[in-house]
């Protein structure tokens, strides 16, 4: 049965977006993909122009230029856009296949998850997105975590790095993102996506073979503290949502964008595109936190078995998969935008 529909929620309690979803919600799992995210069914532009013709601003710009447009939260979002197209045209040099930029995060004792006397609050706040209070309850209950020190990557893994992992390989896991499984070289900065959870760890081990350290997927208890840092932020810039620090349905896009042009949007650590952009894997498959109830929501259903957890937004779903405590998974249907980035053993 199709849940019924209601009007747009607000976007945000700081800034208004640019371009926001037209029709009323519906719920994601029971409706089209374009009814799920508010877009009806017929044809809806975005704010933006074509991303080449944002590039064209800075055809005479040198590297360094286009680094420094990146970089700067005052320029608007089409400039920071062009920019990084434009990098990515000349070969982008924040992407070092074999040399990934980590961020080292000392081991700590920290606390993960949600409160189960949050969990109404969390409801409240984002009424209207049709979330289930199972989806909610997974968060729970918050439990401290023991972290050796470890890395994790600025950024998420791009299509540029996974072709240069399927060139050397041979592994054979295409993105269904990538048309009819071609490259797509004008997106070579942008997170892959639609890849599964098995090639996401087949990288990983592909990376350390290669380089002689230890990659893998970063835990899920790594991931939440990366994102929100040491205080445990509700988002990677704080306890609001703001449509301008990264890339969800609220920003209007509808696809990825380069990585790290939300530098407004960073965590406390310095680590881009945590809430938004692509969803990412995190390693192991679900379980309940200690102390907490199993939950057998729609993902359970429809992986029995057991389904890899996802973590961080991305830029086909709503403002509460940007939540740093937020677990989630793949519901098999286009709307579902999967990514992941690194992690690295120090010891």
């Amino acid at each position: 049965m199709t849940a019924p529909q209601t009007s747009p929620p607000p976007i945000s309690d700081t800034a208004s977006s640019p371009f926001r979803p037209v029709a009323p919600l519906a719920h994601p799992t029971s409706a089209s993909d374009r009814a799920a995210m508010g877009y009806r069914e017929r044809f809806v532009d975005a704010y933006l122009p074509d991303h080449g013709r944002l590039a064209e601003r800075f055809a005479s710009s040198c590297e360094q230029d286009l680094l420094t447009v990146i970089a700067d939260p005052s320029r608007d979002l089409p400039d920071r856009l062009g920019a990084a197209t434009r990098l990515n045209m000349l070969g982008d040099p924040r992407i070092e296949t074999e040399h990934p930029e980590m961020i080292d995060i000392a081991g700590a004792e920290v606390f993960i998850g949600l409160d189960p006397n949050q969990v109404d609050t969390v409801m409240r706040r984002f009424e209207g997105l049709f979330l289930e209070r199972a989806w909610i309850e997974k968060e729970c209950p918050r439990h401290l975590c023991r972290l050796a020190p470890y890395r994790i990557a600025r950024y998420p893994v791009t299509n540029r790095e996974y072709r240069d992992f399927l060139l050397d390989s041979g592994y054979d896991a295409l993105p269904t993102s990538w048309p009819l499984g071609r490259y797509p070289a004008e997106r070579g900065n942008h997170p892959v996506h639609t890849v599964t959870a098995d090639a996401a760890a087949a990288y990983a081990g592909w990376l350390s073979q290669k380089t002689g350290r230890r990659f893998r997927l970063p835990d899920e208890a790594e991931w939440e503290h990366a994102a929100g840092g040491p205080d445990a932020l509700e988002f990677p810039w704080g306890e609001t949502f703001d449509t301008e620090r990264a890339n969800t349905i609220e920003s209007g896009l509808m696809t990825t964008v380069p990585v790290g042009i939300y530098p407004s949007g960073r965590s406390p650590f310095g680590l881009d595109d945590m809430a938004g952009n692509v969803e990412e894997y995190v390693a192991g498959h679900y379980a309940p936190y200690p102390g907490g109830a199993e939950i057998a929501d729609d993902l359970a259903l429809v992986w029995p078995t057991g389904y890899a957890v996802a973590r961080g937004g991305g830029f086909s779903r709503f403002r509460d998969l940007a939540r740093c405590r937020r677990r989630h998974g793949l519901y098999p249907r286009p709307l579902y935008a999967i990514g992941f980035r690194l992690a690295e053993d120090l010891s």
